[in-house]
């Protein structure tokens, strides 16, 4: 199942969507894209609506479903809180993605902490605050053992690692023989242990398992997932009752980079879960998700300044301000995460004429800081702007600091209809600020600044 279609192309080549066409002219309009603001994120507020829409749609059929947003995906105040609007709950793997999840508004009930190291300070406030805590580890049940206040609101689970094998991506998978994550469910003795750390704890109800994200096939995911609903059936068998009555499925839908056709989408995974575990949606087991990348990549862009051209070898290179900063994963590893390349002319209207075979680099001072190599785009040029597309997860919101670059600006887009101020096209967008671009005072405070002589020896 699709929910948009365009003409397929491999390696992040797809001829650009013209979805942003206009968001992209109004930001070069209105000053956001410019000498002065070279690089900025961008999200477009109602295709997360959208999208968050059909993953509810996809298990309306089913009771009792908390879908989180993995806040690692795009750790930004604004969005979190634009999520929490959309009735999704938070997934959060660290005391900073903690406070954000709380400074954006999710009630504590609704926020599920995963992290392989957890501390005890950690484990201690997320169980005051009712956190739910999944354990990753049968040592961390024990270390909860003695935190845990009889009295705690938290729903407390365990992550299982299902073995079930890894994707086209190695370190995106998590389900590997020997992953770092939850308790390896078919090493020898692992699955009575479970069983019996289940025993010893009343207040454990429930599961967890995530098999991995980009790069995962949808069977792999279902096969993970079901492998761990067999475990809670076997727990409660075992048990003689029903102590396991929630399972957290993970997220992980992997996203498709190539063109706009959103595959596979939320009904796909539904259905996919169904022919591998029937009973899951029956209502026995209370359901959490943990989604991030697939609500959010294809609703953001990066825009860039294109600062200099050159030739080199034959190739011809333009230099931009997007690059490992913001882009880490692409431009480390450019064949798994390959992304689709939009020209701009400085007005921000799209570039035509014959494609030309270009490298679109970016600032950083290394070599291999190149987000596409090759790619066939009409011939840029200083002033131009390049688009970064399906970079609304993970990309902009936790930017790279290598080279003191500064963190770009982020703002939310939406369409204004009938709105009008005499700039054409551009009045019909409008735009809101999310994350102010990072000045040098910031960059220099952050850099200890206030300890600036802390390291030099001086005498009496």
């Amino acid at each position: 199942m699709t929910q948009t279609t365009s003409a397929h192309h491999e390696g992040g080549t797809a001829p650009p969507p013209a979805r942003f066409d206009a968001v992209v002219r109004a930001a070069v309009g209105q000053g956001l894209l410019g000498e002065g603001s070279p690089v900025a994120g961008f999200i477009d507020t109602e295709g997360v609506r959208a999208s968050v829409g059909a993953l509810h749609a996809a298990f309306a059929a089913t009771p009792g479903v908390l879908h989180t947003f993995a806040a690692k995906a795009c750790s930004l105040v604004p969005v979190l809180r634009l999520l929490a609007d959309c009735g999704m709950g938070c997934e959060v793997a660290s005391p900073g993605e903690l406070r954000l999840a709380l400074e954006a508004g999710f009630a504590a009930s609704r926020i599920v902490m995963d992290s392989p190291a957890k501390t005890r300070e950690e484990i201690r406030l997320a169980l005051a605050l009712g956190v739910a805590v999944n354990a990753d580890s049968l040592d961390e049940l024990r270390r909860i053992d003695a935190l845990r206040n009889p009295g705690t609101a938290s729903v407390l689970g365990l992550r299982v690692n299902p073995q079930v094998g890894g994707g086209s991506i190695g370190p995106m998978s998590t389900a590997t023989d020997t992953s770092k994550f939850g308790v390896a469910l078919r090493d020898p003795g692992a699955r009575e242990a479970i069983v019996r750390a289940f025993r010893e704890r009343p207040w454990l109800t429930r599961l967890h398992a995530h098999v991995g994200s980009q790069g995962c096939p949808l069977e792999l995911i279902a096969d993970g997932v079901a492998r761990t609903y067999e475990l809670a059936e076997e727990i409660n068998a075992t048990l003689g009752v029903r102590q396991v009555t929630s399972l957290d499925i993970g997220g992980g839908l992997p996203v498709n980079f190539a063109d706009e056709t959103v595959r596979p989408s939320y009904a796909d995974y539904v259905a996919a879960l169904t022919a591998a575990a029937p009973g899951l949606f029956s209502g026995r087991y209370s359901l959490v998700t943990e989604f991030g990348r697939s609500l959010l990549a294809k609703n953001g862009f990066i825009g860039a300044r294109v600062e200099y051209t050159k030739d080199a070898g034959g190739r011809r290179i333009a230099l931009t301000h997007a690059g490992a900063q913001t882009a880490t994963r692409t431009v480390l590893m450019p064949d798994a995460w390959p992304l689709r390349i939009g020209a701009f002319g400085p007005d921000g209207t799209p570039r035509s004429g014959p494609a030309l075979a270009q490298d679109i680099a970016g600032p950083c001072c290394f070599a291999g800081d190149v987000v596409a190599y090759g790619r066939e785009l009409p011939e840029l040029a200083e002033d131009d702007v390049v688009v970064l597309y399906d970079t609304g997860a993970y990309y902009f919101s936790t930017p790279w600091a290598y080279n003191s670059l500064p963190r770009p600006a982020v703002y939310g887009f939406r369409a204004v209809a009938g709105r009008t101020d005499g700039s054409g096209d551009d009045g019909q967008v409008a735009f809101t600020t999310v994350r102010d671009a990072q000045s040098l005072d910031d960059i220099a405070a952050e850099s200890g600044l206030a300890h600036a002589d802390a390291l030099i020896e001086r005498g009496d």
